[in-house]
């Protein structure tokens, strides 16, 4: 029979699911099953200290599972083929992660025979969206608590409220960022950083460098794409998390993928967030670079309109909706000949293309040459121009005067 008194909390080590361990029993009568699913945020050895510290402040039970292999196969490549940045500029770090977090957590209540399952979001932020909804679609019938929202305490007041219990938690009042992080790039926010005036201080950054102390010589990495998602580096094949580690590393010690953006959230306020993702940022713009040397012209400016809508899709929990199964199915499609090399420039802040080539792109030399090489029939151009103009004309004879 299921245990009603007993839930699965996203439990990631920081402050709000620790205290929220604690509030769950003592306000809530809940028994707590800790769940932290690793996305690549932490380093060897860190989970185990995560899955101790829930144990200390009180689950029942703590489960840590290894999904990054899985969060790069199956959220951010797609991301990769889609080219998908909100607004334009944010990677979608955490939204792609909160649909892999959630289904991990469904499937635990399950296990555990747990009726409920629970997020640590506060009521201003957009993960609470991408958990509840993503728990709608999965499990309709599954409760979903949110102690820190239903609570309503403060930051501030929280560090105070464990530190009288004697709860331990991995921040002091003295340094209060909000940091999440994944294979894919890290954000930072709270503190001085709500103020979009000020300059973010550089204790935030951890992934990249400071201008000032990047090298004055560039670096230079060769991307190589098959059907739209990166296989290689500088020849070498290596699996997704793996390349994706290593074009971080590299393209951050050259302080690339820091954005700083004032964000409109999908519960309608406006944010300042900090983003980290030199990976991401170089990968997004080799990708977007091979797609226009592969990609026929009419297919890649529908792609292009639609790249905006899927990411808004992601970052408003919709993932496992029928738009985004559809948009997927058309994404993959786009991306069946999107395969060649890109060489990137790392060098101050700026990852940059510094070449293509493709076996099968649609750039051919001897068509867009004005050398001897010129294949290009120049005496089918008048024509072309006087029919395409036609319309145009047509108008301005008879309603163009002004």
């Amino acid at each position: 029979m299921t245990d009603r008194k007993r839930v699965v909390l996203a439990y990631s080590g920081g402050l709000d699911t620790s205290v929220a361990i604690r509030w769950l029993a003592e306000q809530k009568g809940y028994e707590t099953v800790a769940c932290a699913i690793d996305v690549g945020q932490a380093a060897p050895g860190e989970l185990d200290r995560v899955r101790q510290r829930a144990l200390d402040c009180g689950a029942v039970e703590s489960v840590v599972v290894d999904a990054r292999h899985e969060f790069a196969d199956e959220f951010v490549a797609p991301a990769i083929a889609a080219n998908a940045l909100y607004m334009g500029k944010y990677p979608l770090v955490s939204a792609l992660s909160r649909p892999l977090i959630t289904r991990h957590l469904v499937a635990a209540a399950r296990e555990h025979g747990a009726a409920a399952i629970a997020h640590g979001c506060t009521g201003k932020g957009n993960d609470q969206v991408r958990f509840e909804v993503t728990a709608m679609a999965l499990d309709p019938e599954l409760a979903v608590e949110a102690p820190i929202r239903e609570w309503g305490l403060s930051r501030e007041g929280a560090i105070r409220w464990a530190e009288e219990r004697a709860i331990p938690i991995p921040v002091k009042a003295d340094s209060p960022y909000s940091i999440d992080e994944n294979l894919w790039g890290r954000t930072a926010e709270c503190g001085i950083l709500e103020d979009p005036w000020a300059s973010p201080p550089e204790d935030v950054f951890e992934r990249s460098a400071a201008l000032d102390a990047a090298p004055d010589e560039p670096d230079e990495l060769v991307l190589a794409f098959r059907a739209g998602l990166p296989v290689a580096l500088d020849g070498k094949e290596l699996d997704l998390v793996a390349l994706i580690a290593e074009v971080d590393r590299r393209a951050g010690a050259h302080g690339v993928g820091r954005i700083d953006m004032v964000e409109d959230r999908l519960v309608g306020i406006k944010s300042r967030e900090i983003y980290e993702c030199p990976a991401a940022v170089t990968i997004l713009t080799a990708h977007r670079d091979l797609e226009d040397l592969c990609l026929e012209q009419e297919l890649a400016q529908d792609k292009r309109g639609l790249e905006g809508r899927y990411a808004q899709l992601i970052y408003n929990g919709l993932w496992y909706t029928p738009l985004k199964r559809a948009l997927d199915a058309f994404v993959a499609e786009s991306q069946r000949y999107v395969s060649g090399e890109v060489r990137m420039r790392l060098y101050k802040g700026q990852a940059s293309v510094a070449g293509r080539r493709s076996d099968i792109g649609l750039y051919d030399h001897d068509l867009a040459t004005y050398d001897a090489q010129d294949r290009f029939d120049h005496t089918q151009a008048e024509g072309f121009v006087k029919l395409w103009g036609l319309p145009t004309k047509v108008w301005a004879r008879r309603q163009g005067a002004l």
